[in-house]
């Protein structure tokens, strides 16, 4: 090949560089479509404004679909609904609700029967309690002899009671430090239950507080580890809240990148604390130098986290901001959370 001269090196380097330039512009204008698309389908975990729907079920409802959110997620029971006038009542107030807390339980007929209802309700996701609440039976601080309030959570870990509807700072769940056998029991109770939930077309969601990325008490491995490891992914999906596996000092970035397609389901929490909070800590000993907050007004990049939503495998997210009643107005929160986000999704 003869030598090139100047200016033929100069069309090349230019045409190079174009290419390179339209690559790149191809590469944010689907980034920017797929961001779009998420806005358009942002959803609500009900918890956040469980205080107001205690009071107006659906007028609550109304309210976040006025707000512009389009899906949602129940974690308080249906309003003792039949499944069809659920379903009936979400098609009049443009909503769905692929994901459940508010799962089934039991077994045999009586759970699915209960899982033909989901069907009716648009489910694909859900959790199956076939005994005891996680926890039962456990040790603890004496309960309270007088009955908490609405909002309150007794922890019986510490024996504190803390109240969701007044306490901006963070608090989650007592979760006791696990055996690698238990949780290699649970991930086979999780398969199992995914196996029947299938039949209906759905699949069991796992969601995560701080616990789940403690080390076992046998093992270097946390209860996160051995689930994502025993769970079979065409029966179990891990919902990872982002808030908390953040407080944890957990990158939800690199578990994608690590488990790609696992993670179909998120919650979105933001929180403060994140860049003071002492790195040496554990996950559960960091919950308390945090505080919620609605999402983009904590310290949490959702641009950076939805822009690994493809490797995750996300299908559906739900914000989930646990004690927006202290903000003063749990919808007003609810709709700070909403504004942000559809803005960071533009």
């Amino acid at each position: 090949m003869g030598l090139r001269t100047r200016r033929e090196f100069i069309k090349d380097a230019s045409a190079f560089a174009a290419a390179a330039c339209a690559a790149v512009r191809l590469g944010e204008l689907a980034g920017a479509a797929q961001a779009s698309g998420w806005k358009s389908r942002i959803g609500l975990e009900l918890y956040t404004v469980r205080d107001q729907m205690a009071a107006d079920f659906e007028g609550v409802l109304a309210k976040v679909a006025a707000i512009g959110y389009t899906e949602i997620e129940p974690a308080n029971g249906y309003n003792n609904m039949p499944p069809a006038k659920f379903r009936a009542m979400l098609d009049r107030l443009g909503l769905t609700m692929p994901s459940t807390h508010s799962g089934a339980t039991g077994t045999g007929a009586a759970l699915e029967k209960q899982l033909e209802g989901f069907q009716v309700m648009g489910i694909k996701y859900t959790e199956i309690a076939a005994g005891p609440a996680a926890g039962a039976g456990r040790t603890g601080a004496a309960r309270p002899a007088a009955p908490l309030s609405p909002g309150a959570y007794f922890n019986p870990g510490t024996g504190v009671v803390h109240d969701a509807f007044t306490e901006a700072e963070a608090f989650g769940p007592y979760q006791p430090a696990e055996t690698l056998d238990a949780v290699k029991r649970r991930a086979a109770q999780l398969n199992a239950n995914g196996r029947v939930a299938q039949k209906f077309g759905m699949k069991i969601l796992v969601h995560n507080h701080t616990g789940e990325f403690e080390k076992l008490t046998d093992s270097p491995k946390t209860t996160y580890d051995v689930l994502l490891a025993e769970t079979d992914p065409s029966l179990v999906t891990m919902q990872l809240d982002i808030g908390w596996a953040y407080i944890a000092g957990v990158d939800p970035i690199a578990l994608f990148k690590a488990h790609p397609g696992r993670f179909e389901l998120w919650h979105i929490k933001d929180v403060f604390g994140l860049k003071t909070v002492n790195a040496s800590l554990g996950p559960d000993a960091r919950v308390s130098s945090m505080a919620f907050a609605p999402v983009g007004a904590g310290q949490i990049d959702f641009r950076q986290v939805f822009a690994s939503a493809t490797v995750a495998g996300l299908k559906h997210f739900a914000v989930e901001h646990d004690n927006a009643a202290a903000w003063g107005d749990s919808l007003a929160a609810a709709r700070v959370s909403y504004q942000n986000l559809a803005k960071m999704l533009s």
